[in-house]
């Protein structure tokens, strides 16, 4: 450490190298040893919230809470949209249009409640959410959704904004550490 006091950057480069540092960290756990525990895609996700929230103590916590806010409003979501049945009067692509527009009307609405007033994390865990169940094979069933396992978006999404929000944090503090 005591190296690291020696090193003084401006605030850029400080942030860049800790960033960047610190995203291969994250790359090899993800890639690694904590493959399939959580996805650095949606863990930088996460930690470009953090950083656009503030990179405060309060942006910390609005990541992670609401972040996890949204990917359980998706995953309610989708639970409801495999229930769907083709056969549905209005067919299956508008009813899923108004079960996916009535949730993040819901999603929105409780910003009335200060613990879930960070609307863009949120959605950006809700977005997370469907972008693994859509874009991952075989994920948008109810065996998945309702197991419990790593293949569940409600467990490793959440664990992926965790990881994200966390790695953010600390990202911040290795920069303030390289600027003293």
């Amino acid at each position: 450490m005591d190296k690291l006091k020696a090193l003084s950057f401006d605030k850029l480069t400080a942030l860049s190298l800790s960033i960047g540092g610190l995203a291969g960290v994250a790359t090899f756990l993800a890639v690694g040893p904590a493959s399939g525990l959580f996805f650095i895609w949606a863990a930088t996700i996460a930690w470009a919230a953090y950083f656009f929230l503030g990179a405060t103590k309060e942006a910390l916590i609005n990541t992670i809470v609401c972040g996890i806010f949204g990917v359980f409003m998706a995953w309610f979501t989708a639970i409801l949209l495999t229930n769907i049945p083709p056969t549905a009067v209005l067919g299956f692509p508008a009813m899923a249009a108004i079960t996916v527009a009535i949730s993040v009307v819901v999603l929105c609405l409780a910003a009335n409640i200060p613990q879930l007033a960070t609307i863009p994390a949120s959605v950006l865990g809700y977005s997370s959410t469907f972008a693994y169940l859509l874009q991952t094979p075989d994920k948008l069933n109810q065996d998945v959704l309702l197991s419990i396992s790593l293949s569940n978006p409600l467990l490793v999404i959440s664990i992926s904004i965790v990881v994200g929000t966390y790695f953010g944090q600390w990202s911040a503090q290795l920069s303030a550490k390289l600027t003293k």
